[in-house]
């Protein structure tokens, strides 16, 4: 009996607990929505202007869509073609007043030289008589395999005068030969004294010089070598067994015995 009494006393309690929480809820609900209430906002809610619907049917309002639509691309296509007639009005003033472009006839030489720099003229005058008369490219090769100390600055010197050559003298660069190399000697050499035996002196002389070259367009490497060959050829003569429009050389006297 005790235990139906508890029940039912906590069941009581209980059901009058949940109805004040459930009022304070509903209490606090109704503060905050009453604070965040704004008149201003109100009055311009209500008064503001709302925009009109309109009355006509929405097949019109595609077809006056299209008719925009069709004005706007109309519009734009005037205004490339205008455009591009602009465009090309320009770029025949342009080509009215630039200068005729007139094709640059090739140099009949390029000269280059070396600077100074500290070699006996007689040395560098080595690799000089091993370069002249030689094809552009066959000199710089020459240089390249040279065991000489001077053979890279001169084969470096070599190798900017034909790129000069080429580009600012229009010369083909396949028939550029070493026409002339020479050696000349430096304006200013370096003098130094010398110290000698009992209070004497000399002076030293240190050495420099340059080199000089003139590309002229002549005859490829292979084609020099072809007329060096036949040349060879027309000298061969046989051994007596054909009579030949040839003069003797060096006739050994009629009777051998």
């Amino acid at each position: 009996m005790q235990s139906l009494t508890r029940r039912a006393h906590s069941a009581c309690f209980g059901g009058q607990r949940l109805q004040l929480q459930r009022s304070r809820i509903l209490q606090w609900d109704g503060r905050r929505f009453a604070s965040n209430f704004n008149p201003l906002q109100w009055i311009q809610q209500k008064f503001a202007p709302a925009v009109r619907k309109s009355t006509v049917p929405d097949a019109p309002k595609q077809e006056t869509a299209d008719l925009v639509s069709a004005q706007e691309e109309a519009f734009t296509e005037a205004k490339l073609i205008e455009g591009s007639k602009k465009h090309k009005k320009k770029k025949e003033k342009v080509a009215e007043a630039a200068p005729e472009v007139v094709e640059k006839q090739p140099a009949p030489e390029h000269k280059y030289s070396t600077a100074n720099f500290k070699i006996s003229h007689r040395k560098l005058n080595m690799l000089g008589r091993q370069i002249s008369g030689k094809p552009i490219d066959h000199a710089i090769m020459q240089m390249q395999f040279s065991e000489k100390r001077a053979s890279n600055r001169i084969m470096s010197m070599l190798a900017t005068a034909k790129l000069h050559a080429t580009v600012y003298k229009n010369m083909d660069p396949s028939k550029l030969v070493v026409s002339e190399a020479w050696v000349t000697k430096g304006e200013n050499r370096l003098k130094r004294l010398e110290p000698r035996g009992r209070g004497k002196f000399g002076i030293r002389v240190h050495p420099d010089s340059r080199m000089h070259v003139i590309l002229r367009p002549g005859k490829t490497y292979d084609q020099a070598k072809k007329e060096q060959r036949e040349r060879r050829l027309k000298r061969i003569v046989s051994a007596g067994l054909v009579r030949e429009d040839v003069p003797l050389r060096n006739p050994a006297p009629f009777w051998q015995w």
